[in-house]
């Protein structure tokens, strides 16, 4: 829970609450307590203009930096609606009522999904995308971004990735997502979701 709100838009609010997520860092693993305090502290210094700033110019001006996981895998595709359905599939599997103004695949969504809702459904999803959490977290980490920190402690509460998924997260590094534009159609009869049918994806 505490990526997914670190990992969310720093408005003013977002910034009123870091003393309270601060608050809960004590009984996190020694790695992930660290990279969270030095990421507060980092904003803290920064301040709430040149914060969100850079926030706006990381992920929303970059194409590997985004936070929408099934992008990586589907660009701006026609494949895209499709896997975005598969998110809202899922949540409504496990009775978790989506009503955010994000799309469903946006990883603090999915984060707090996790850590509210069905942590089983949630772990599916972020592994049928793995690939596209990793090429975010070399893309943060080569922009020397401070959101890096709080992508790899995500990172480490996976399992190590695969020989498929590695090859799958090179190819994304070095190709990119698709960049077919094409609008989002969600059209189109899907089976209900599944955790055993998300490699398929």
């Amino acid at each position: 829970m505490l990526a997914s709100l670190l990992l969310d838009y720093p408005d003013a609010d977002w910034f009123a609450r870091l003393d309270e997520l601060h608050s809960y860092f004590a009984d996190l693993p020694t790695d992930v307590r660290s990279a969270l305090e030095e990421f507060v502290e980092l904003a803290r210094e920064a301040g709430e203009i040149t914060w969100q700033r850079r926030y706006v110019a990381t992920f929303d001006l970059k194409r590997k930096c985004s936070l929408y996981l099934s992008y990586y895998a589907t660009g701006d595709t026609r494949r895209r609606g499709v896997a975005l359905v598969t998110f809202l599939e899922a949540y409504r599997a496990a009775g978790w009522e989506f009503d955010s103004d994000d799309l469903p695949d946006y990883l603090p969504a999915v984060l707090e999904f996790s850590a509210l809702g069905d942590p089983e459904i949630a772990g599916a999803l972020i592994a049928s995308h793995r690939e596209g959490v990793e090429v975010l977290r070399a893309a943060l980490e080569d922009l020397d971004s401070p959101w890096a920190l709080v992508v790899r402690t995500v990172t480490l509460t996976l399992p190590p990735i695969d020989d498929r998924t590695r090859e799958r997260f090179l190819d994304l590094v070095n190709e990119g997502p698709p960049t077919e534009t094409v609008g989002l159609s969600f059209l189109g009869h899907l089976p209900p979701f599944s955790p055993s049918t998300q490699e398929s994806l």
